[in-house]
């Protein structure tokens, strides 16, 4: 993968708040639901995995260390003081080969390593039938996943591209909100053992939306009504998630003033319910000259004087 600073667009130094910034941008654009590009879902991994890195602290450390590659992989750094003993032998510390060492060989020839490393090998190694009866099982991977407004209010299953390159379908609750972290059991990194696989964490994020603010279970948006219906009233039509409805503007409505449609907000998790959904007026001028309008205007202006 390339440089996860480079996938993001960042610097190296840019700030936790500035990485999350150029993620979630990324990642509306890029997500699969909403670019029909060929390359979006593979460019959405990508994404996906460059957040993975830079915006956890100790993984970025460790990346900018050079300790783990752009996957996140550990980079191989050696045998910490082991060098070539005399003769072309193997040794540890400065050269001395395994001196002072006491190997003890079989019958058949063979080393027996307990012999070299006392009662510590076979306790660390917890006993060769034990180890294969319980290989360790695969490290968990941790990423962030972005699902719209509707989709997190509806739930339903969702297919996920993972940054393993796996694709899977996942449940999604109706009502789930932004910061739930949801476990796929086996989608995790395989065991270098044999043993089972890691767990994927995934992290939901709700994309913003544009007709939409969620607060809790209630959502707001803001309406532009024309001029006429603001004061005479009458119905409009206002955006829910589950479509258009109508609803009534009270005579002399002024511009700020909020009205309330009961249960067409967001689920509260509670069997059905839904909270509310806020509507806030915005009167709307007319395009361009209305003389009749001026008049009228002027008309109420003189009145005061």
């Amino acid at each position: 993968m390339r440089d996860p600073y480079q996938v993001l667009g960042v610097a190296r130094d840019a700030s936790e708040a500035d990485v999350k910034k150029a993620f979630r941008k990324a990642a509306k654009t890029w997500h699969p639901d909403q670019n029909k590009d060929p390359k979006a879902k593979e460019r959405f991994a990508e994404i996906n995995a460059a957040y993975e890195i830079v915006g956890d602290k100790e993984k970025r450390g460790q990346f900018d260390r050079g300790e783990i590659d752009a996957e996140g992989k550990p980079k191989f750094q050696g045998f910490e003081g082991f060098h070539p003993g005399a003769g072309g032998r193997g040794g540890f510390g400065g050269g001395q080969g395994f001196e002072g060492f006491s190997f003890g060989f079989g019958q058949d020839g063979r080393v027996d390593p307990s012999d070299i490393f006392g009662d510590a090998f076979r306790d660390a190694m917890g006993g060769r039938a034990r180890a294969r009866r319980a290989p360790p099982r695969g490290a968990d991977i941790e990423a962030e996943i972005v699902i719209s407004l509707r989709d997190a209010a509806e739930g339903g299953q969702k297919r996920l591209h993972l940054p393993s390159g796996r694709d899977v379908n996942m449940n999604i609750p109706a009502g789930i909100r932004d910061g739930k972290v949801m476990r796929l059991k086996g989608q995790g990194d395989p065991s270098p053992f044999g043993g089972e696989h890691g767990d994927a964490l995934l992290t939901v994020r709700i994309a913003p939306d544009e007709r939409f603010t969620l607060d809790g279970d209630t959502l707001r948006a803001r309406l532009p009504v024309d001029l006429e219906d603001a004061v005479l009233g009458g119905k409009v039509r206002v955006p829910t998630l589950d479509g258009e409805v109508a609803m009534t503007i009270p005579p002399m409505t002024s511009s700020g003033r909020s009205l309330r449609l009961r249960g067409k907000g967001f689920p509260t998790g509670k069997g059905d319910t839904r909270g509310d959904l806020i509507v806030t007026v915005e009167v709307r001028l007319p395009d361009g000259a209305d003389d009749e309008l001026t008049a009228l205007m002027q008309k109420r202006r003189d009145a005061r004087v």
